[in-house]
């Protein structure tokens, strides 16, 4: 059994190893959102995106805490440009329960996804696969459940859309949050894979 000094070294080198992990895929998140067309990509009045990718890896890799952590820096960057360079429906990501609390939530359930997965198969491809998808489908669907909730008619005004706004928003996010999500879970499984077996070395 370890010795109090050696568990609380251990402690620290996991602390730091995970404020680095936040520090460079915060980093990564930021720079994202700032490129045009690479971290939000405009397709008509939605937008689709990738920026939820850094925040399934860091919690796949080092668990709830992180990916929480960068999911708030995700919802943080949306929140600033629905201010700085607001679209016509940029009025409902200027609402942080829109902006920010979906995007916090990405990282805890694509971290407890991948750890269900895993456990059941033992397999660290599909279970990071399985959390990209899942992870990226969280965005998706508590992005555009929560306008639809909160903003349903105001949104489809602002877009020109007229009729039955829960067929259009579940319209927007098959067509959307499917490509997304398939790109979420390669990428997330691609870089686990690497992270994790390089981790055991």
């Amino acid at each position: 059994m370890m010795n109090a000094g050696a568990q609380a070294s251990t402690q620290k080198k996991l602390n730091v190893r995970r404020m680095t992990v936040i520090s460079i895929l915060s980093a990564v998140s930021i720079v994202l959102s700032m490129i045009p067309f690479v971290g939000y990509i405009p397709l008509g009045p939605v937008k689709a995106t990738i920026m939820h990718v850094p925040v399934i890896i860091g919690a796949v890799i080092e668990g709830p805490v992180v990916g929480a952590a960068v999911g708030l820096i995700f919802g943080l960057t949306s929140l600033f440009k629905a201010f700085t360079e607001p679209t016509i429906t940029s009025f409902c990501f200027m609402n942080p329960i829109i902006s920010v609390l979906p995007r916090v939530l990405i990282g805890i359930v694509a971290y407890y996804v991948y750890t269900g997965i895993h456990k059941l198969t033992k397999r660290i491809y599909l279970s990071g696969f399985i959390a990209g998808v899942v992870g990226s489908l969280t965005n998706t669907i508590g992005v555009m459940g929560l306008i639809y909730v909160l903003y349903a008619d105001r949104y489809m005004k602002a877009i020109g859309q007229a009729g039955n706004a829960g067929k259009y928003i579940l319209t927007v996010c098959g067509m959307n949050g499917i490509p997304e999500a398939i790109v979420a879970g390669i990428l997330t499984a691609a870089v686990a894979v690497a992270m994790i077996r390089k981790s055991k070395k």
